[in-house]
């Protein structure tokens, strides 16, 4: 289990920027998957961003493709996202996701391949 808190959300005008943060506790990140996901109010959690154990491989959801980049720092035990051209659709909770698997090196995209959360960091674009 890893304990994941995220930061870096805040209120911003539309076409800024703005990055997450996602720091994980425990001595394996390196082992898990990441991936960051985001609830706008009154809709279900959607798939943002996800990024492999290693960071050789990325997916996005296409409303966020050449705007949004995942990172991470396995020496630092962080992911990021980096948001830039915010519309205010982007407005949400965002959550930062832990997948633990030893044996595969890629991306999950769904919620369910996920079991441990953050407790989500808020996103506002003013338009």
């Amino acid at each position: 289990q890893v304990q994941l808190v995220e930061s870096g959300g805040g209120l911003v005008q539309a076409g800024g920027s703005l990055r997450l943060s996602c720091a994980a506790s425990g001595r394996t990140f390196g082992s898990y998957a990441m991936g960051w996901f985001r609830q706008a109010q009154g809709k279900e959690r959607e798939f943002v961003a996800a990024i492999s154990k290693m960071g050789t491989s990325t997916d996005y959801v296409d409303s966020v493709k050449g705007r949004f980049t995942i990172s991470r720092d396995n020496a630092k035990n962080t992911v990021y996202l980096r948001m830039n051209s915010l519309k205010a659709d982007d407005t949400a909770v965002y959550y930062c996701a832990a997948a633990l698997n030893t044996r595969y090196s890629g991306v999950y995209t769904n919620a369910v391949s996920y079991t441990d959360w953050g407790q989500g960091t808020q996103v506002t674009v003013s338009s």
